[in-house]
């Protein structure tokens, strides 16, 4: 009995080299992804349960900053979040790179909440976003 218990064991050795969590071929990196609503405006939804406290409680309104403004600094922004991203720094913060086109239209709206998230970021974690403005950054 003590020899097939020995045997067992040696020969479940090489399935348990195999990887449990193999790459995939064409595996591709996580990343955010703006999409449109029902009514066909650009949406931008973010998990964390804080960040609508933040929006109401800690956040410029929208009404302090142009659309022009808040694209200009988001495509500076999403740059530095995902060169953090694909470098593998603040790996415990960011996890996933965002797909942002600074041609494509998307609205006020989204761009006031895309500014939100980095500069909730910076207020939540002490993360520093050089693109953030001086009133927006950590405090």
């Amino acid at each position: 009995m003590k020899n097939l218990i020995i045997l067992l064991f040696f020969a479940s050795i090489p399935f348990s080299c195999f990887s449990q969590n193999s790459p995939q071929k064409g595996e591709e990196k996580s990343e955010m992804k703006p999409s449109k609503n029902e009514d066909g405006e650009w949406e931008l939804t973010v998990i964390d349960t804080q960040f609508d406290y933040f929006l109401n409680a800690v956040a410029k309104p929208i009404s302090q900053y142009s659309e022009s403004y808040l694209k200009t600094k988001n495509t500076f922004l999403v740059s530095e979040w995902n060169s953090y991203y694909n470098s593998g720094k603040y790996r415990n913060i960011i996890e996933s790179g965002i797909d942002y086109d600074p041609k494509e239209s998307y609205g006020i709206k989204f761009e006031y909440k895309l500014y939100q998230v980095f500069a909730y970021v910076s207020w939540k974690y002490r993360l520093r976003m050089n693109g953030l403005s001086g009133s927006d950054a950590v405090r």
